[in-house]
């Protein structure tokens, strides 16, 4: 234990080979799960990810049109550098996302398509952390981060989206663990230490909406950033920069 009734973060398994990572928007990885990634990666695991969006609606200074192609390319190159060849897009409605059985349906056809046996997604959940005054969670979020717990087991059954299976697409029931991060209750953690100046120069690849975000300089904020975010966990993993996942086996 540590501190008065906390408990320590377990490590994430390493017991796999695939995971599929996801997340609404570009950039919803590399705030959060960057580091991890890269540990992943570097130990010859494969991980693609796939986006319900194209966060076409993320910049207020350039319209949709402009702003989907140029986040696209900016999450491509961010995906590269923690060792993401694959990534690939729903196209979903940037802010307008519905929970629902087409989500379902789309985030069940990629766990086909990939097989993965971890999936990591984002907090799910209204707010982010809890206890009063915990800032609210978006929309987009917590439709993509509840369709892809449903999907995880969606993907194994026949019987749901059998069009699935016309389409080529057979079962997969491998999905052992579901990771979602930035949870206000995380269970486990990996080592952030050795991913993350990737991590940095990860995120920074999103200059476009970070400069649209923020005055402060890029490097420095997504820095600072990064840091803090991995520091918070650090207490219940050892002293050790944490990205910290809340874990739900299957």
């Amino acid at each position: 234990m540590t501190g008065t009734d906390v408990t320590d973060l377990a490590e994430m398994p390493g017991d796999w080979q695939r995971a599929l990572a996801v997340v609404a928007h570009p950039d919803d990885l590399e705030y959060g799960c960057a580091a991890a990634v890269a540990a992943w990666t570097d130990a010859g695991k494969e991980v693609v990810y796939v986006l319900a969006t194209r966060g076409e609606a993320g910049i207020d200074s350039i319209g949709p049109d402009a702003c989907g192609p140029l986040r696209e390319q900016e999450q491509r190159d961010s995906a590269a550098v923690v060792g993401v060849g694959t990534v690939e897009f729903l196209d979903h409605r940037d802010g307008v996302v519905e929970y629902g059985l087409g989500l379902r349906r789309d985030i069940a056809a990629a766990i086909r398509r990939h097989r993965p046996e971890l999936v990591v997604t984002l907090n799910h959940r209204d707010t982010w952390g809890g206890g009063p005054g915990a800032p609210w969670n978006t929309p987009d979020h917590v439709a993509v981060g509840r369709a892809t717990l449903d999907a995880a087991g969606d993907a194994g059954n026949r019987w749901i989206f059998p069009e699935l299976i016309d389409q080529g697409l057979e079962p997969w029931n491998g999905v052992r663990w579901v990771a979602v991060a930035a949870s206000g209750t995380p269970t486990h953690a990996v080592d952030a230490g050795p991913g993350l100046d990737r991590a940095v120069r990860s995120l920074l690849c999103h200059r476009a909406y970070i400069e649209g975000l923020t005055d402060q300089d890029p490097e420095e904020y997504v820095r600072s950033f990064l840091t803090g975010a991995t520091s918070r966990a650090s207490d219940r993993f050892g002293g050790r920069p944490a990205v910290a996942f809340e874990l739900f086996g299957r």
